[in-house]
């Protein structure tokens, strides 16, 4: 059994009585950081010289369970060795609780999520009046009531003061709907092609982070079973990562969780909070903006159908695009990466993608061929949505139109369903699709 799930009872009780302050002490035995003494090995002129030095020991700390008038319950962890490490676990709901009693406004909250409230523009502004001041004022008072006490000789010694810094930070994005049963839908399908579609450059895109041979950390996706039935989809960079869940089966949940501000380039201190919660909603908006494109691709037939139909420019007519076709899917797949090249693709570096991403020799598919599938993509009628787009005669580059990411999905996401159906191991092997 968890801690909090522990003193719960006793949490009750505070609340019923309207009460705050320390409502329960647990004792646990943990490594932190302390100091070790030691003599010198050799004789000193000092014969009180002592060599100090840091190290990680196991001691024990004191867990503070508070329930706070302004930041609502908490709890505070105090080293019981120098040079007593107090640490302080937060929740951003809790001081949102607090702001929207203090206004006497009604809402209905479960846990950390809040399911109704009658003013939704309060429920924001209470968000975002958490401020490190605030913070920093409450924790003043609960380390002065419960923190180690120095005597005026130990502080005219010692030039004691205290500095807080963010160790563990976690931002969250809800994605309410005015239905409940489309939620699961969406998560399974944002499951399903986050693990399809979301690869390492797609998620240092998200964090926005480069990528390099000397990054440390993590680097994946994964889904994880927290208990029956309830399943986390993870995104995983360098010492932080994105999760997305459902809430109660009322909202979606995004969520960003961060070990290392150092990851993102910023300081760890209190006072950088805000520069923190802006560079997390940026990095939750470019997570749910991919998600939103990802999520509105659907197999147009009509369209399929018109690509798939021969055209006729000048005296050279060229065959339609067809998905059934392992070679139109081969480069579909590659211009679905085209970010990675600003400046847009020259015929040769498309051409060697193709062979490296799908490990095939020059002979097995050549540069004229490369080329000729290129033609009858930029040959599509405009109703058909092309492509890819060359450029004026002096730039001899290929650039892809805003379609590029929605067409292409639709092709190989429509090859992936009917292959999976189909029962096909291999990525090449043939399918046939007629659409009528």
């Amino acid at each position: 059994m968890r801690k909090e799930e522990y003193v719960q009872p006793w949490l009750r009780k505070m609340l019923r009585k309207d009460a705050c302050g320390v409502y329960f002490i647990f004792k646990s035995m943990e490594q932190g950081p302390s100091f070790r003494i030691t003599t010198p090995k050799f004789p000193t002129k000092d014969p009180n010289h002592r060599i100090l030095a840091r190290q990680k020991s196991r001691f024990t700390h004191n867990y503070f369970y508070i329930r706070d008038d302004v930041l609502g319950p908490m709890v505070m962890r105090v080293a019981t060795f120098f040079p007593f490490q107090t640490t302080y676990y937060l929740n951003g709901h809790s001081f949102i609780e607090q702001e929207l009693k203090r206004g006497n406004i009604a809402f209905r909250k479960n846990d950390n999520a809040f399911l109704a409230v009658d003013d939704v523009a309060a429920l924001q502004a209470a968000a975002d009046k958490l401020s490190p001041a605030i913070i920093r004022e409450r924790l003043d008072y609960w380390t002065f009531i419960l923190g180690p006490k120095f005597s005026d000789k130990e502080r005219k010694k010692i030039n004691l003061s205290r500095f807080y810094s963010i160790s563990q930070i976690e931002y969250c994005r809800n994605f309410i709907f005015k239905r409940h049963f489309p939620i699961h839908k969406l998560f399974v399908r944002s499951c399903e092609l986050g693990l399809w579609r979301l690869t390492a450059h797609k998620i240092s895109e998200i964090f926005g982070q480069r990528l390099h041979r000397r990054m440390g950390g993590k680097l994946a996706t994964v889904i994880d079973q927290i208990e029956h039935g309830h399943h986390v989809f993870r995104a995983y960079f360098k010492h932080a990562f994105l999760k997305q869940y459902e809430k109660f089966c009322t909202f979606l949940r995004n969520e960003l969780c961060s070990n290392n501000l150092k990851d993102f380039g910023l300081k760890k201190s209190l006072d950088n909070l805000q520069a923190v919660r802006e560079k997390f909603q940026a990095i939750t908006n470019r997570f749910a903006g991919f998600q939103a494109q990802w999520l509105n691709v659907h197999v147009e037939f009509p369209l399929l159908q018109r690509i798939a139909l021969p055209i006729t420019k000048g005296s050279v007519r060229y065959l339609g695009i067809k998905i059934h076709e392992t070679r139109v899917i081969r480069l579909m797949e590659v211009l679905l990466h085209g970010g990675t090249h600003v400046g847009g693709w020259t015929a040769k570096e498309i051409h060697q993608a193709v062979l490296t991403t799908f490990g095939l020799s020059e002979k097995a598919y050549r540069l004229n061929q490369l080329r000729y599938d290129l033609q009858a993509q930029r040959s599509c009628p405009a109703g058909a949505r092309r492509i890819s787009l060359r450029l004026p005669p002096h730039d001899k580059r290929y650039r892809g139109l805003p379609a590029v990411p929605l067409l292409s999905q639709t092709a190989v996401r429509t090859r992936v369903e009917c292959r999976a159906c189909a029962g096909c191991g291999s990525p090449d092997a043939p399918i046939r699709l007629n659409v009528l």
